[in-house]
């Protein structure tokens, strides 16, 4: 599966316009840590893979450097990613916000990218029932994309976590996002793809679920669906689950909750 991102391509001129910076307040207090300090113990990764995230970066540090506004601790407990497509349908909307809200219940972190669709249904969803979450975003941490999820935004680098691989000010690419979902693949346990379409940035997170060893799954109204050629490529992952219930995340994930 060839999954390489352009890296010359930049995104969309609106990103980074004024009007949308004045949205959007960045955070006041922030910080700088290497990839192994953010990963701790819980999600080994070996050197190789903490030097490509590196490179992903353009990082001049030999580990890479990722930057950080929020409670680092939460890296600490059980993580699981909520992904899938912008353009989300009414029943994986619900889909995502009936997850999110399950898994906060049960003390899991909801990490998410804080994309329009699925992202912003599932860190929605976890914050309004109680519950805690980590936003991994594809821009520097003083940019919101989409302007819309500004307050959003400002909401998790304040009360929770907001974890950017971009310095201060870089320019925004269309690879950064591909980038944000390997690293979303590295901090969580497990993922789970609510809906995605065969050309998503999604599937840069299935794969990278592959290379990591983590859990992936897959919702079953997206594996049922015959239009999509996707799934199939990941079903005989060994630590792939075609997802019915939740509770099938949460089993999986006892022995190290």
């Amino acid at each position: 599966m060839n999954l390489a991102a352009s890296q010359e391509s930049t995104m969309d001129p609106e990103i980074t316009t004024r009007s949308q910076r004045r949205r959007y307040v960045p955070p006041a207090h922030w910080r700088k840590v290497l990839f192994n300090e953010l990963v701790g113990t819980r999600r080994p990764a070996v050197p190789t893979q903490l030097s490509l995230l590196g490179a992903m970066t353009r990082s001049d540090d030999a580990a890479g450097a990722v930057y950080v506004a929020g409670d680092l601790a939460l890296l600490e407990r059980p993580c699981v990613s909520v992904i899938g497509t912008r353009n989300v349908s009414p029943e994986g909307a619900a889909r995502a916000r009936r997850v999110a809200k399950e898994l906060s219940a049960h003390g899991v972190v909801v990490v998410s990218g804080l994309a329009e669709g699925v992202d912003t249904e599932a860190m929605t969803s976890a914050i309004r029932s109680g519950g805690r979450t980590v936003g991994v975003i594809g821009t520097p941490l003083d940019e919101a994309y989409p302007a819309k999820n500004a307050e959003l935004q400002e909401c998790v680098y304040t009360e929770h976590l907001l974890v950017s691989q971009f310095e201060f000010g870089a320019r925004v690419f269309k690879s950064n996002f591909p980038q944000r979902n390997r690293l979303m693949a590295l901090l969580s346990e497990a993922t789970v793809v609510i809906e995605a379409s065969d050309t998503s940035g999604t599937l840069h997170q299935a794969a990278e679920c592959q290379r990591l060893g983590r859990w992936l799954f897959i919702a079953k109204s997206v594996v049922e669906d015959r239009s999509l050629q996707w799934p199939a490529k990941f079903v005989s992952y060994d630590r792939c689950v075609v997802l019915e219930s939740t509770s099938q995340i949460l089993e999986r994930l006892a022995p190290r909750a």
